[in-house]
């Protein structure tokens, strides 16, 4: 494993060649963050600041203007304030499921060394994910482990949330079956008691609903975290065999499905009043793969009209035609590495590979620093020239693996 950085591709990477510069790519990333054992600064992490913590008042106003001063800073201020750097949760999940992932291109001969290192490393982040997960609650969860402030409280970084929980699942089944593991398959079965109970599952006109983190009240519901828990409820039906996940995680698609906006796309909660965000790029790719998933899981057409017509509202309305990712329908800026890999991911997935290169190359060609890091934004007149762990460098390394790694001749995308 090397971080030596290769030299930006020019064109898309369709050749072999350029498809080797996205393996190094990967290798450099991956090998950038173990060096640093996994830890660094993270997108909303301001109230880890040493200064804010030493203030004599809690007050939400000034937390708040911490928090968010210092997540829309142009330029990285985290040191300045002495925010703490840490393994984020749901970034060490995303790096499990990248190394899983190069480990299989060394087997094929893509990585050096052999693929035992990068299962090692694995395996190492899926302990610490089991080690790490957090108690007291109905089942098996995770949280980002730094407070939050909400609009009406302090959340601790003994909070769990569905995201979190959903790519701690994911990562841990996938370590399970790759490093042959059963104890990591055992780990995550009461993760559905976390979702019928501490999330609040309950049914409302033939639909059902869950809270994103337990401590949240019931007047609004965010739409990507209800559909990724459908999806986690649906990974568990798999793998146990419980009829019961299966028909909960219809409830929840069939809301997130009725909540569709006439133009294909998703708000981020219900009621849309009840957040600053509208249609965004990321959140609106969560949905998407969650219909994928179901898709491929279950093999039926429930969804097909809804997954149509937000894939044709994400491609057209959310990427500009040389892969750069569109912040919302309305607004180009600013250009997210986040939202980067999830295009490259719902794209590798549907088998628009030549569309996933697009993306691919427009993030190495403005958001790669070329040693192992991805700059975290591009704004209409300058970059934010840092990185964040979990949101650039964990979701960037899990990206190209699952690009590297898509078949040659993938199902067809539904039109």
């Amino acid at each position: 494993m090397t971080s030596a950085p290769p030299a930006r591709p020019a064109t898309p990477p369709d050749t072999a060649e350029d498809r080797q510069y996205l393996v190094d790519t990967l290798d450099a990333t991956l090998t950038y963050a173990r060096d640093r054992d996994y830890t660094g600064w993270d997108y909303g992490d301001g109230m880890s600041s040493r200064l804010l913590q030493r203030l004599p008042v809690d007050n939400k106003w000034v937390n708040a203007a911490v928090q968010e001063g210092i997540k829309r800073s142009p330029v990285n201020v985290r040191p300045l304030f002495r925010v703490e750097r840490r393994r984020n949760y749901k970034g060490t999940a995303l790096f499990t499921m990248a190394n899983l992932g190069a480990a299989e291109l060394a087997e094929r001969g893509m990585l050096d060394p052999d693929p035992y290192a990068y299962r090692a490393e694995a395996r190492d982040l899926a302990d610490w994910l089991v080690e790490h997960r957090i108690r007291g609650h109905a089942g098996f969860c995770g949280g980002h482990r730094h407070s939050i402030q909400w609009r009406d409280r302090v959340g601790t970084p003994q909070d769990p949330d569905v995201v979190s929980t959903v790519y701690a699942v994911k990562a841990l089944l996938a370590a399970a079956d790759e490093l042959e593991e059963p104890r990591y398959e055992e780990a995550v079965r009461s993760a559905a008691d976390f979702i019928y109970e501490d999330l609040a599952y309950h049914e409302v006109d033939d639909t059902a609903r869950i809270k994103y983190v337990p401590a949240h009240g019931t007047d609004n519901y965010t739409l990507n975290a209800v559909a990724l828990g459908a999806v986690l409820l649906l990974e568990l039906h798999e793998r146990f065999d419980e009829e019961r996940h299966l028909e909960r995680a219809r409830k929840l698609l069939d809301y997130v499905v009725s909540r569709q906006e006439p133009v294909g796309g998703w708000r981020y909660r219900d009621p849309p009043d009840s957040s600053h965000l509208s249609m965004d790029n990321h959140h609106n790719g969560f949905v998407v793969e969650s219909l994928l998933r179901y898709r491929t899981l279950v093999g039926d057409d429930r969804y097909a009209d809804a997954l149509d017509s937000g894939l044709d509202f994400y491609r057209e309305q959310l990427f500009e035609p040389d892969g750069a990712p569109n912040w919302d329908e309305r607004k180009a800026y600013p250009r997210d590495t986040h939202a980067a890999a999830q295009g490259i991911i719902v794209f590798s997935k549907t088998g628009e590979l030549d569309r996933a290169r697009r993306v691919l190359s427009w993030t190495l060609a403005h958001l790669h620093a070329g040693d192992g890091r991805f700059y975290f934004r591009q704004d209409r007149y300058y970059t934010r020239r840092f990185t964040l762990m979990r949101w650039c460098q964990a979701w960037m390394s899990y990206a190209t693996a699952t690009y590297l790694l898509a078949p040659d001749s993938p199902e067809p995308t539904p039109r």
